[in-house]
């Protein structure tokens, strides 16, 4: 779902969201290019004039090597889905599609290992100074 803000008007929210969902079902039921996979589409970013769509998507698997076959993928399919997306839409202008590799999510992943690891940490710290504070107040 594309993110909501009050300068893009609620139409190009509904049509952003539009293209997301029938992109997604080509891309899985009608593009045959063997360098796109299994890939989840995260957002669309739609101008207010509809002339460009910025595609998000994630893989799987994020390896350097696998984005950048998918991109190149998508980019070389990118005017038969825009062909493919003009025949389910029925709008004026039909935005030129610009895929876009997400890494918010692989973002995500580091972050909260860097927070557990903190975490841990902390609770190591703490055992210690427990256990020392123990020691301290056992009668000799």
């Amino acid at each position: 779902m594309a993110k909501h803000s009050k300068t893009i008007p609620q139409r190009g929210l509904r049509v952003a969201d539009q293209i997301q969902k029938d992109l997604s079902e080509l891309i899985a039921f009608e593009l045959k290019d063997p360098r796109v996979g299994m890939i989840t589409l995260t957002e669309v970013q739609l101008t207010p004039d509809y002339a460009h769509a910025k595609i998000y998507f994630t893989l799987l698997k994020d390896s350097k090597e696998e984005v950048k076959q998918t991109l190149e993928g998508l980019n070389k399919a990118a005017g038969f889905l825009r062909n493919m997306l003009g025949k389910r839409l029925h709008i004026h202008t039909l935005p030129a599609l610009h895929f876009m590799h997400d890494t918010s999510t692989s973002r995500g992943l580091q972050m909260s290992a860097l927070i557990d690891q903190a975490n841990a940490v902390r609770a190591a710290d703490f055992d210690d100074g427990q256990a020392a504070s123990e020691a301290d107040d056992q009668p000799k």
